[in-house]
C-alpha cells in the first residue's frame, strides 16, 4: 500500500480589494514545494462554472508567484469533460481551486466524478491551494439553507476535506455570519477560521494551522 505523503494545504482569502501581488511570496513558496522551476498548475473553476472572466483574473494572481503554466480542468456545462479534467489534474504539479460558489463547485466535482482523482493527487503529495470559495471547498464542510429565509433550514454538507478544518474567507464585514452558523450546527467545541481579505493559512496533514499571510480570526463554536 502506498503511504500517504500529502503536502500542506494553503487556504487564501482573496477578496475584491486584494491585489494579485498580495500573495506573490506565498505562491512562490508553494511552487517551490514541487521542486520544479516552472510548475504546471491544474486550475479548477468549478465554483464559478468555469467562467472565463475568473480565469482571466486568476492569471495575474498565479503569475505573481513566479514562472508557471496553468490550465483549466474543465468541469462545468457542455464544455465540461471528466476525461479531460482528469488528464489536466494528473499532469499537474499542483492544484488550484478558484472562487465562486462552494455548493456549485462541489456539485460539479461530484457530477464529473473528479473527487477520487483529486484525493489521489492530494495523497500523492501534490500541493493544493484555494482562494475564496475554493479554500472552503478544500476544507471539511460548509453550510447551506434549504430555505434562505428560514434559519432553521440550515444544514451542513461535505467538502473535499483535504484541510482538516472549517473556514470562511473575506467576510469579516459580515462578522462571519455563515461560519458562525456552521459552527453552531457542529456544536460545542467546534472551531473555525475566518480568513480576512488578503490573508491565508497553511494546514498541515496533521491538522496544525499556521497563519502565513495577513490576519485570521479564530472563532469558537
Amino acid at each position: 500500500m502506498t503511504a500517504n505523503r500529502a503536502a500542506p494545504v494553503f487556504l487564501l482569502a482573496g477578496g475584491r480589494e486584494t491585489k494579485p501581488g498580495t500573495y506573490g511570496k506565498l505562491l512562490a513558496r508553494i511552487y517551490r514545494l514541487t521542486g520544479k522551476p516552472r510548475p504546471r498548475i491544474a486550475y479548477l473553476g468549478a465554483a464559478n462554472d468555469d467562467d472565463p472572466r475568473f480565469l482571466e483574473f486568476m492569471g495575474p494572481l498565479l503569475d505573481s508567484g513566479g514562472p508557471c503554466d496553468f490550465e483549466l480542468a474543465p468541469l462545468a456545462g457542455r464544455k465540461g469533460s471528466a476525461e479531460r479534467a482528469r488528464r489536466v489534474v494528473d499532469a499537474a504539479d499542483l492544484v488550484f481551486v478558484g472562487g465562486g460558489d462552494v455548493e456549485r463547485g462541489m456539485h460539479w466535482l461530484h457530477e464529473r466524478d473528479l473527487v477520487g482523482c483529486l484525493a489521489k493527487k492530494h495523497a500523492g503529495g501534490a500541493p493544493f491551494f484555494g482562494a475564496s470559495a475554493g479554500s472552503i471547498m478544500l476544507c471539511r464542510e460548509w453550510v447551506r439553507w434549504r430555505d434562505p429565509d428560514d434559519d432553521a433550514t440550515a444544514e451542513r454538507f461535505a467538502c473535499l476535506g483535504f484541510a482538516d478544518v472549517v473556514c470562511d474567507t473575506h467576510c469579516e464585514e459580515d462578522d462571519w455570519e455563515e461560519l458562525k452558523a456552521l459552527l453552531e450546527l457542529q456544536g460545542k467545541g467546534a472551531v473555525g477560521f475566518g480568513i480576512r481579505s488578503g490573508a491565508a493559512i497553511q494546514v498541515s496533514p496533521d491538522g496544525v494551522v499556521e497563519v502565513v499571510a495577513g490576519r485570521v480570526d479564530r472563532l469558537p463554536g
